[in-house]
């Protein structure tokens, strides 16, 4: 705005100065100077419209071709086709079959030992209660069959222990002992090599996974040295994820398999405990029936019996 009413001034200022020169030569050279501001003027105006335009040119391309680029595609960032952890297994190599399969008889036993490596399997306080009676009313009968009806392993060795004593009723108390610790040791042999697999799962598992380690770095070398061109670097990356797969499969049941191992050892070792605590209980009240029998008159075993 300040510029054309600038030029409005200089076309009203050149008429009133153009008068001027008629009347005053000497006026020319102040008015060469004035017109010529005024030329420099009208060219600066002349250019501001001219670079405006340039812009809202500009401008409307840019805004017309916006649409265009929002429409386009945007290329994923990350595949379409992630592969799954089962996907992922089953592209590993042959080794991840038996490593699968151990797994699954690692899930099996640590469920079934649950199941059976507590105390109501080995010692319960319902029977003990009920051996104690019996024996202090020297009803060996009644224990025999009380023990036979129960599946603790206190039951199976007073069993063994009455069996014994039944067919053999001339055999001291001595004698009666090594049987008791004899089946004391069998039980006790049988919970810790019951447990033992657990051990040779967590040993046998690491060793499997270093296998197809092995097998992986194996096809990624062979990639390597293969003129298959671009195609070599897809193999490479195939067998580093094969030998990175079975060694996390192999550490993933061996490293569990070793702590169950290690709790039901313990817990196995606690049970034997109280195994042994309980046959020496019943031993002691079957020492006091000995000896009992040995002050009194000789009277036949088998009526005892």
């Amino acid at each position: 705005m300040s510029t054309i009413m600038s030029m409005r001034l200089d076309k009203n200022e050149f008429g009133a100065r153009k008068a001027q020169v008629v009347r005053n030569p000497r006026a020319l050279f102040v008015f060469d100077l004035r017109a010529a501001f005024a030329s420099a003027n009208r060219s600066a105006y002349h250019n501001e419209i001219s670079g405006m335009k340039t812009w809202v040119l500009l401008f409307a391309a840019l805004a017309s071709a916006s649409p265009v680029v929002a429409q386009e595609p945007t290329p994923p960032l990350v595949p379409q086709h992630s592969q799954s952890i089962m996907e992922t297994l089953f592209k590993a190599g042959p080794v991840i079959i038996p490593l699968l399969l151990l797994s699954i008889f690692f899930v099996m036993l640590v469920v079934v030992y649950l199941m059976t490596i507590r105390r109501g399997t080995v010692v319960s306080s319902g029977y003990m209660a009920t051996a104690d009676a019996l024996l202090r009313k020297r009803d060996y009968l009644g224990l025999l069959a009380v023990s036979n009806r129960h599946g603790e392993a206190i039951a199976r060795v007073v069993q063994k222990m009455l069996d014994f004593t039944t067919k053999n009723p001339h055999a001291d108390f001595q004698q009666l002992r090594e049987i008791a610790e004899t089946e004391g040791t069998r039980v006790a042999a049988s919970l810790n090599n019951r447990v033992i697999y657990l051990a040779d799962i967590g040993m046998i598992a690491p060793l499997l996974g270093l296998l197809g380690t092995v097998f992986g770095i194996i096809h990624s070398f062979g990639a390597l040295g293969a003129d298959i061109g671009s195609a070599r670097y897809v193999a490479l990356s195939r067998g580093i994820s094969e030998a990175l797969v079975n060694t996390a499969a192999g550490l993933a049941i061996g490293i569990p398999a070793m702590m169950f191992y290690a709790f039901f050892r313990g817990r196995a070792q606690k049970l034997i405990s109280e195994l042994e605590a309980a046959t020496t209980h019943v031993l002691a009240l079957l020492s006091l029936q000995y000896g009992k029998r040995a002050e009194r008159t000789p009277v036949l075993i088998e009526e005892e019996l």
